[in-house]
């Protein structure tokens, strides 16, 4: 990749964001229950449940809090279920938003979720109305310096589909089915593999070219993702060079 790392981007502002959050915890560990819910118990049959986990201990979530989760989720301990939900919405200049909720309680979230859009330029869509511009990927983070030849070769021999690398770390891009499996094979091999994650992948995106804009949209995707009940915010939005720039300096 060249010029300013859209992907760098992204994973800077997520890094920060998740310092913010005094509730990471209760999202990781809800992440845990549903997974288990819906896929059982076990993470080597499960690859959202592995993924889950892992991302749980990489956050230092204690080891009991992750066995009590898949406990509740696979129904052998009682506690708080929650349902899995997605509302779909659009932020300024028509960017696409897809927010992927936990929750016990839809009457609580559904308005607090659609008020939030509409008190920050934003509407609440209808079901598949912004869908259908995203793609579902698994995506591996390798942190450290890599060959990138290396690992591309490494990466394809496990099944991966593409390999972006950057000064200090890579991304590596494979089919959700996948993803369990060549993230094993890149351990192996020897990468400092930090995450493996199922995100919804933009298939175009939105250029926002004016700050003023740029910051509203950000507001409101910092305000969804710090709802207790939401697990992730996706949008199909990119800022040229100067805008980033910008934004990164009133950090």
């Amino acid at each position: 990749m060249s010029g300013h790392s859209k992907w760098a981007n992204i994973k800077h502002r997520k890094a920060a964001q998740d310092a913010k959050r005094g509730n990471l915890f209760q999202k990781l560990v809800k992440a845990i229950i549903i997974a288990a819910k819906d896929g059982g118990g076990d993470p080597a049959m499960n690859v959202r449940l592995k993924a889950a986990i892992d991302r749980a201990k990489a956050a230092s979530v204690p080891a009991s809090n992750i066995d009590r989760a898949i406990q509740r989720g696979t129904g052998e301990i009682e506690g708080a279920m929650y349902e899995e939900l997605t509302y779909e919405g659009y932020g300024v200049e028509g960017v696409a938003l897809v927010v992927s909720v936990l929750t016990d309680n839809r009457n609580r979230t559904t308005p607090e979720i659609r008020a939030m859009l509409e008190h920050n330029g934003g509407t609440m869509g209808t079901s598949g109305s912004v869908m259908w511009m995203f793609d579902r990927k698994g995506q591996i983070t390798i942190e450290g310096k890599v060959d990138e030849d290396e690992l591309l070769n490494a990466a394809l021999e496990a099944g991966a589909d593409d390999v972006e690398v950057e000064e200090d770390s890579a991304l590596v891009t494979t089919d959700p089915a996948s993803l369990s499996d060549v993230a094993e094979s890149l351990k192996k091999a020897g990468y400092n593999v930090t995450e493996a994650e199922q995100p919804l992948v933009p298939k175009t995106t939105v250029t926002i070219s004016e700050v003023n804009k740029a910051r509203k949209l950000m507001k409101l995707i910092d305000l969804l993702e710090g709802h207790d009940d939401v697990q992730d915010v996706y949008a199909n939005y990119e800022f040229p060079d100067d805008v980033q720039e910008a934004l990164d300096a009133e950090e």
